[in-house]
């Protein structure tokens, strides 16, 4: 499984731009940088598992009060595979790798869901509720290092 960055302007991802899956995430990740800054490796990213892509995966912006968070989906015809907790781990792990300090998040619609049982197989703890802007109030979850 590879991470295959998303640059900061359309012109730099024309490797992307005809892929009938990543367009519109893509046009998405280049409105958000515009928004929360371009900070690698803080950044989005397109997932690559045996030459297909397969996945979107993200960071929502550099760590703010030593915390950050993590987005991830699968395209439809890669669902139920393990493909989303993979990429949960390996968000998780680039993130300590690149600030061990960090606090790694991530925030799921108040139901149990795919993205739900995901966080938990990768060690992540319900925390309480938050607020998005576009989904109103969510579960909020934290990542806890195994012991």
């Amino acid at each position: 499984m590879r991470l295959l960055p998303i640059n900061q302007h359309l012109h730099e991802n024309l490797q992307f731009a005809d892929h009938p899956d990543c367009g519109k995430s893509l046009q998405m990740c280049i409105d958000f940088y515009k928004r929360v800054g371009f900070n690698p490796p803080w950044i989005c990213y397109f997932v690559q598992l045996d030459d297909q892509m397969v996945a979107a995966a993200a960071f929502k912006g550099k760590p703010l009060d030593n915390k950050v968070e993590i987005a991830y989906g699968t395209f439809d015809q890669f669902q139920n595979r393990g493909i989303g907790t993979r990429i949960a781990d390996t968000l998780v792990k680039l993130a300590l790798q690149t600030d061990p300090s960090v606090r790694v998040t991530a925030q799921t619609l108040k139901e149990e869901n795919y993205s739900v049982k995901i966080l938990r197989k990768n060690n992540f703890v319900l925390i309480g509720t938050a607020m998005d802007e576009d989904e109103g109030e969510v579960w909020e979850w934290e990542y806890l290092p195994r012991k």
